[in-house]
C-alpha cells in the first residue's frame, strides 16, 4: 500500500500543474484550480499513511527531533508520508501563486517557469514569486490610469492589454 499511494501522488496533481502552466488563460484552468479541493488528491494519500503510521509519526510531531525525524524518513512509510504532505502543499503553494500571478496581471510566460520550478524547489519557487511581486508592485492590474506610469513592471502587461481570465487581452 506505500508504494502504490507513494507512486500515485505525483501523478495526482500533474493535471492541476499543467493546466497552470500551459493553458494558464483557459477559463477551465481558473475554474478548476480557483477551487482548494484541488489538494484533496495529496492530501487523502498523506492521511491514509499518516493513519497507519500514526503510532510513528506522532511522536516524531508533538517531540521532533533529528534523530526521530532521520528514523522515520529512513523508512518507506516515512518518506512516502512525507511526499505526500509535500506534494499536497506545493500544489497548495503553487495554486495560490497562480491566482495572485494572475490577478497581479503578471504575464504566463513569467509565471510558468516560476510555477515549473516550484514544483522541483517549491521553496526557492516561492521566494522567486515573492520578489516578482515586489518587483511588480503591489496594486491590481488596471488599477492605475491610462499614461500614470511610463512602463509597466516587468511580467505586467500594460494598462489597457492586461490578460483576462479567458486569456484573452483586454
Amino acid at each position: 500500500m506505500t508504494g502504490r499511494i507513494f507512486d500515485l501522488t505525483f501523478p495526482l496533481v500533474v493535471p492541476f500543474w499543467a493546466l497552470m502552466i500551459l493553458l494558464p488563460g483557459w477559463s477551465w484552468t481558473r475554474r478548476i484550480v480557483g477551487s482548494p479541493l484541488v489538494v484533496v488528491p495529496p492530501l487523502v494519500g498523506y492521511l491514509v499513511l499518516a493513519v497507519v503510521e500514526l503510532d510513528r509519526l506522532w511522536p516524531m510531531v508533538s517531540r521532533p527531533s533529528l534523530t526521530g525525524l532521520s528514523e522515520f524518513l529512513g523508512t518507506p512509510a516515512g518518506a512516502a508520508t512525507l511526499w505526500a504532505h509535500v506534494i499536497a502543499f506545493d500544489l497548495f503553494v503553487g495554486r495560490w501563486m497562480y491566482l495572485d500571478g494572475r490577478e497581479r496581471g503578471m504575464h504566463p510566460l513569467v509565471t510558468g517557469p516560476i510555477l515549473a520550478l516550484t514544483i522541483l524547489l517549491s521553496p526557492v519557487g516561492l521566494l522567486a514569486h515573492l520578489a516578482l511581486r515586489e518587483v511588480t508592485g503591489r496594486r491590481s492590474p488596471g488599477s492605475g490610469t491610462a499614461g500614470s506610469d511610463p512602463a509597466p513592471p516587468v511580467g505586467v502587461l500594460p494598462t489597457g492589454g492586461a490578460v483576462g481570465q479567458s486569456g484573452t487581452r483586454r
